[in-house]
């Protein structure tokens, strides 16, 4: 996937700025895609010169004029071609797992401070996930919301998020419980070099 799927899928919500647009992604695109916003300022414009957006410019009394940005029918034509097409497996590049396969030979501490932090962090964005999935939802059970929304691909993809962070907190959680079970347990001649 390139970013400019994402951004035309981010913008299936409606007319957007760039500054709306990175929040978008920060809140609920980033779960699957990540961009600095200076790359999605970038990718606006290429989008726009192939005609995939339409962009028009909106004057503010007290602050600099803006650009807000809608997508196009051949933006949409893309997106369905993206759709089409066949994608490939996604897999985990991730320095702390790197990290923990390597921790038979490595300090641990350090290992199970990453895995402390990164549970941590996890842990909260499960909080914002859900709430962001309360708030798409409204009053309605999250049944119902998918049974009758309008638009549930934002929805499912944030529920996706969330699971993956639910397992990335539980997983972290259990990886440092396991490594501390290890340094605290007798070995014969002492404490292991790596721990000392």
């Amino acid at each position: 996937m390139a970013l400019r799927h994402a951004v035309l899928a981010a913008l299936l919500d409606g007319e957007s700025s760039g500054y709306q647009l990175a929040k978008t992604f920060d809140l609920g695109v980033a779960n699957f895609w990540h961009a600095l916003p200076q790359q999605l300022y970038l990718e606006l414009t290429k989008l726009e010169k192939a005609g995939l957006v339409e962009g028009r410019q909106v004057i503010q009394e007290s602050r600099p004029p803006k650009r807000l940005f809608t997508i196009t029918e051949e933006g949409l034509e893309e997106l369905a071609r993206f759709a089409e097409t066949s994608v490939k497996p996604s897999f985990i590049r991730d320095d702390l797992l790197v990290k923990v396969q390597a921790v038979d030979s490595v300090p641990s501490a350090p290992v199970i401070e990453q895995l402390d932090e990164r549970a941590a962090m996890a842990a909260a964005k499960t909080d914002i996930f859900e709430r962001f999935l309360r708030r798409l939802r409204g009053d309605l059970d999250e049944d119902t919301f998918l049974a009758k929304a309008d638009r549930v691909g934002p929805y499912l993809t944030c529920l996706r998020g969330l699971r993956f962070e639910q397992e990335t907190a539980d997983w972290c959680a259990r990886t440092a419980a396991v490594l501390r079970a290890r340094q605290s347990r007798p070995v014969e001649g002492g404490l292991r070099p790596r721990d000392a």
